[in-house]
């Protein structure tokens, strides 16, 4: 059984709807993402080629180990995108129940499954009989409510039926982002899992990290919105430092990320692109504001 690299000093970036393309993915993989997700793909959306799909699995040498995340209620429908996922060479997949979007929670997928346990029981089964042992994890969150403690119930579960690790981003699915995650919610999911729990919500900075894994035990943590705003946070947090980026660091940030949107992305909207991105990080410098407006003019 050969596990994805898991660990408390080996970051994971996030599945990020709309940022965890190739180019990113290379990014912060060079400043120490020891894995990746992909951005959230629809298996009914593989199976019947919709458009934009493809795009998401886009890939290179150099981008791994990388899992794909796959969202769905129909275990047919999953064994049939994993049948093409093992067929492109995928090795690693990841099940999305956690995304609470109205529009992939109403298709019963996402955090819907939450409350759909011999569901998602059959989709788990299915994708482990496809992928093998230690290929395949779970994305959860607590449960669909602040009174719902659906994920103590379903690790079990979801342990018996071949997951080889799950990642708790501690909200409720009605939660969304608001709110704190609770991060207590991880130490007791730790304290009876018997695979690794990597910890996801709230890890906006590298002290945030070091911060989580002391307090809940878990193995390993996941960068969501702390890489998406800032990417040199794996470097931070392997070197265990938390000095914040100067100009000249995300000077060079920008032009790196330009550079792989033009080597791995589409390069005749690599300018549309960064116009997106660059606010982000530059949003804690000095004269951010007049920064912000430049670029939403910038045509070259």
């Amino acid at each position: 059984m050969t596990l994805p690299p898991i660990g408390p000093r080996k970051p994971w970036l996030a599945p990020l709807a709309g940022y965890s393309d190739l180019p990113f993915r290379m990014l912060c993989r060079e400043y120490g993402a020891a894995c990746a997700v992909t951005e959230m793909v629809s298996a009914k959306g593989m199976v019947f080629h919709s458009p934009g799909t493809s795009g998401l699995l886009a890939t290179c040498p150099g981008d791994e180990p990388l899992a794909v995340q796959l969202f769905g209620s129909e275990p047919e429908m999953i064994e049939r995108a994993m049948d093409t996922l093992l067929d492109m060479g995928f090795a690693y997949f990841d099940l999305n129940c956690g995304c609470s979007v109205p529009k992939v929670v109403k298709t019963g997928s996402g955090a819907a499954l939450l409350r759909e346990p011999e569901l998602l029981r059959r989709i788990v089964s299915a994708m482990v009989a496809k992928a093998g042992p230690g290929r395949v994890g779970v994305k959860l969150r607590t449960g669909w409510n602040a009174e719902d403690r659906a994920v103590f119930a379903l690790a079990p579960m979801l342990e018996g039926e071949g997951a080889a690790w799950l990642t708790l981003h501690p909200r409720h699915a009605r939660q969304g982002y608001s709110g704190t995650a609770r991060w207590e919610s991880l130490a007791e999911l730790k304290a009876g899992a018997k695979v690794p729990v990597i910890a996801s919500g709230d890890l906006f900075t590298a002290a945030d990290a070091r911060r989580c894994l002391e307090e809940t035990g878990a193995d390993g943590v996941m960068f969501a919105r702390g890489a998406m705003y800032d990417p040199l946070v794996f470097r931070h947090f392997l070197e265990g430092t938390d000095k914040p980026a100067s100009g000249e660091d995300v000077a060079r940030l920008i032009e790196r990320h330009a550079a792989l949107i033009r080597e791995h992305g589409a390069p005749e909207r690599a300018i549309l692109r960064m116009r997106s991105i660059v606010p982000r990080y530059v949003r804690e410098l000095p004269g951010a504001r007049a920064l912000r407006q430049e670029m939403a003019t910038c045509a070259s």
